[in-house]
């Protein structure tokens, strides 16, 4: 079953390969939302500081009936910790918040402040190094079973691999066909760390794309659902979100492969440029734009 496979991290820790992410989902809604992907397999539940659901995704990791050894909880440092004060303050706030007793993943929401990201030169270095040995300090004391990235470029990293005590295990970062950091994955994989695909459907712009759709419709199934099996056969851990228990049981039936030759097809896609109206996101081998991982209007699951 799809939902039962894993990527081993460094340390050893499992990571179920397909999540559910719970971006822009309201609060009132999330635990819902988590007790169906739940109900239906789904054993990785993907939040952050910075959506303002962290609670209802606890009451549902609590409340769904499922062991809690079970499942994976991934959650963010939200951007605008840039100390190891705060950071480490925003673990136990998120501890408290989930009412868990531990987080299964914490990463970094992106190296720069969200009102900086690609928009400025500073990378933040000296305080990403800060927060962290926070999450360090916090993996050692068994609040997190593993630490992490978020949209972190190669630069970023070297910066904390050169003093680091524990390594990052994991790099989130955004993936898609039409706009995939082929360079940066290798990076990451060449030194150890997994990488994790968020926004795989592109939050919709690439449903009209009609060589990707001719493609889907050769597999019998619907383009969300080949985008999915493209990360995810990338080797990527996959985030796809949505609140519609229909979109979470089509998002979990991807038991299908793509062959050889669809994949260097779907590779090679024209690069997306922009995506205009719907927000901020790094295009990579473009320009690169900002990213915002803030709730705000809704788009697309």
């Amino acid at each position: 079953m799809i939902t039962n496979e894993m990527i081993k991290l460094e340390n050893g820790v499992k990571v179920p390969k397909l999540a559910l992410g719970v971006w822009m989902i309201p609060e009132k809604e999330t635990e819902a939302a988590v007790k169906s992907a739940i109900a239906m397999g789904y054993r990785h539940i993907d939040t952050a500081q910075a959506y303002d659901n962290e609670a209802g995704v606890g009451a549902g990791v609590r409340n769904c009936g499922v062991p809690r050894e079970e499942l994976f909880v991934t959650s963010k440092i939200a951007a605008e910790n840039k100390s190891y004060e705060s950071a480490m303050e925003s673990i136990d706030e998120s501890l408290r918040a989930m009412g868990l007793d531990y987080i299964d993943m914490m990463i970094i929401h992106s190296p720069q402040p969200w009102v900086e990201v690609n928009q400025s030169e500073n990378r933040y270095f000296e305080e990403n190094i800060q927060v962290w040995k926070a999450l360090e300090d916090a993996y050692k004391a068994g609040k997190v079973k593993a630490i992490g990235l978020f949209n972190f470029l190669k630069a970023d990293i070297e910066n904390i691999l050169a003093t680091c005590e524990v390594k990052p295990m994991v790099n989130q970062v955004l993936s898609h066909i039409t706009n995939t950091p082929f360079e940066l994955i290798d990076y990451c994989k060449s030194v150890g760390i997994e990488m994790g695909a968020y926004s795989p459907v592109a939050h919709g712009l690439v449903l009209q794309n009609e060589k990707i759709a001719k493609i889907a419709k050769k597999y019998g199934v619907s383009i969300p659902q080949l985008c999915i099996r493209y990360d995810w056969q990338l080797g990527m851990i996959v985030i796809p979100k949505t609140a519609n228990p229909d979109h979470q049981k089509e998002n979990m039936a991807i038991d299908f492969v793509i062959s050889d030759e669809d994949m260097k097809t779907l590779k090679n896609m024209e690069r997306i440029e922009s995506y205009g109206e719907f927000g901020f996101f790094p295009v990579y081998g473009g320009k690169l734009k900002g990213y915002s991982g803030k709730p705000g209007t809704e788009i697309v699951d």
